[in-house]
């Protein structure tokens, strides 16, 4: 896992360390050794910690005008012991959502388990989206991981979408795409 980075190609377009407006604004990562952990295991550096023992992100790109952000994940996702869905709601997606951030793009391809727990967050992330005509799309699920997450019908609150090629694109035409996709399933 230490060798699992979190994607850095759009890093000449946005920083989240040099955002004013991300919650890691003037975050420092350890240059010369690992220091995070999920479980027994380290993984690299640049992974941004928000409280979650198990689930740590990186927000890889925001964009305040289009109101839509993308934020990468790795690890465990566990509601049902750590409550990671409550300590991200409001660590970092309330954070974003008070600067006009209402659709996330969520890359979970390297979210290897998810455990279940109560949905509250889920649908109360669910009725501040609807609120703003915003959503969360879940990339590329791991199919292991997706089996809980579609048996508590998260799904029906989270889209889960599989864009295996997501890194050929720019920001822009990822979200644009991934709108499409949502806007067409609505219809």
């Amino acid at each position: 896992m230490h060798s699992i980075e979190p994607f850095y190609n759009w890093r000449h377009i946005y920083i989240s360390e040099e955002d004013r407006f991300s919650p890691f604004y003037k975050a420092q990562y350890n240059e010369f050794g690992y220091d995070k952990t999920i479980y027994n295991y380290y993984i690299h550096p640049q992974w941004d910690e928000f409280g979650s023992n198990t689930l740590y992100l990186k927000l890889i790109y925001s964009d305040y005008e289009l109101n839509f952000c993308v934020i990468e994940l790795i690890g465990e996702w566990n509601d049902a012991i750590e409550n990671d869905i409550m300590t991200l709601k409001r660590e970092v997606i309330d954070k974003l959502y008070e600067k006009g951030i209402h659709k996330f793009i969520l890359v979970v391809e390297n979210v290897l388990n998810f455990h279940s727990g109560d949905k509250d967050y889920y649908e109360e992330w669910n009725e501040e989206l609807n609120e703003e005509n915003g959503w969360v799309v879940a990339l590329n699920m791991p199919e292991a991981t997706q089996y809980d997450f579609k048996k508590r019908k998260l799904h029906q609150i989270i889209e889960l979408i599989d864009l295996v090629d997501w890194r050929s694109f720019k920001p822009y035409h990822l979200f644009k795409k991934i709108d499409q996709l949502i806007l067409g399933r609505l219809n």
